[in-house]
């Protein structure tokens, strides 16, 4: 498993469908009005727009949520008003925590997310004291397997397309984009009839730490608190954990 989207294949992993996908809805709509509410309710002219409302449909939410939520961030109708932010904090074993958060009560959700830090063992830091080990970048994974590929030919393609730079091995084979290209080459992959196993603009770190024992479940589990909690957008860490660890 690619390191860079090992958190993001635990959570697809350990994801109870029917009991997350309200809490999943929410968040997605969060991210749809602050995007519409930041550079208009346009996907064509509003990049982040356009990622959200795609990644929206991915996860099966209907239109009705998706349109509903893009006239709350353009003020058509009335909605909440969200503050966005960035945590920032250390794990066990000291791994890198960094959380984009949306709320609408910014003291509340700093003193709950603290609260899930320690009592999970780790901290919650100042801003900055880990952004500089992250990265915003788009991340395409695609299983090897299921994707024979001539390597040159995939290459010449999604580099054409915008990809930063490509990364090919047995099981895996990993794309990592600008944020703002993300979206063409995603689109060049899937009109290859390429199936993406995962797809998203995320955070990725520039070191990774090597976590075992009880430190793993530890990590695992302070990141599920976090990932569970309402206004916690999306969890990025910079942890390498065995998957055999991750699967028991």
């Amino acid at each position: 498993m690619a390191g860079h989207s090992k958190w993001a294949n635990i959570k697809h992993k350990k994801a109870k469908e029917d009991e997350k996908r309200g809490k999943l809805f929410s968040k997605l709509s969060k991210e749809i009005i602050v995007a519409a509410k930041e550079g208009g309710g346009d996907p064509d002219k509003n990049n982040r727009l356009r990622i959200a409302i795609q990644k929206a449909k991915d996860n099966n939410m209907p239109n009705e949520n998706i349109e509903r939520a893009v006239k709350k961030g353009t003020g058509e109708l009335e909605g909440v008003n969200y503050e966005e932010l960035t945590y920032e904090g250390y794990g066990p074993a000291g791994i890198a925590v960094f959380l984009d958060v949306m709320t609408d009560n910014k003291n509340r959700t700093a003193s709950e997310v603290r609260h899930l830090f320690t009592k999970n063992g780790g901290n919650l830091g100042e801003n900055g004291c880990v952004a500089w080990m992250f990265s915003r970048k788009g991340l395409i994974t695609l299983d090897s397997d299921q994707n024979q590929v001539d390597e040159e030919e995939f290459m010449l393609t999604t580099v054409e397309a915008g990809a930063e730079d490509v990364k090919i091995d047995e099981a895996t084979i990993e794309v990592i984009t600008d944020p703002q290209d993300f979206e063409n080459v995603r689109q060049a992959l899937e009109d290859q009839g390429l199936e993406l196993s995962f797809k998203e603009v995320t955070m990725l770190p520039s070191t990774t730490v090597k976590v075992e024992g009880d430190d793993a479940k530890k990590v695992l589990k302070l990141l599920e608190e976090l990932e569970d909690h309402d206004d916690v957008q999306n969890v990025y860490a910079n942890f390498d954990i065995d998957d055999s660890l991750i699967d028991s």
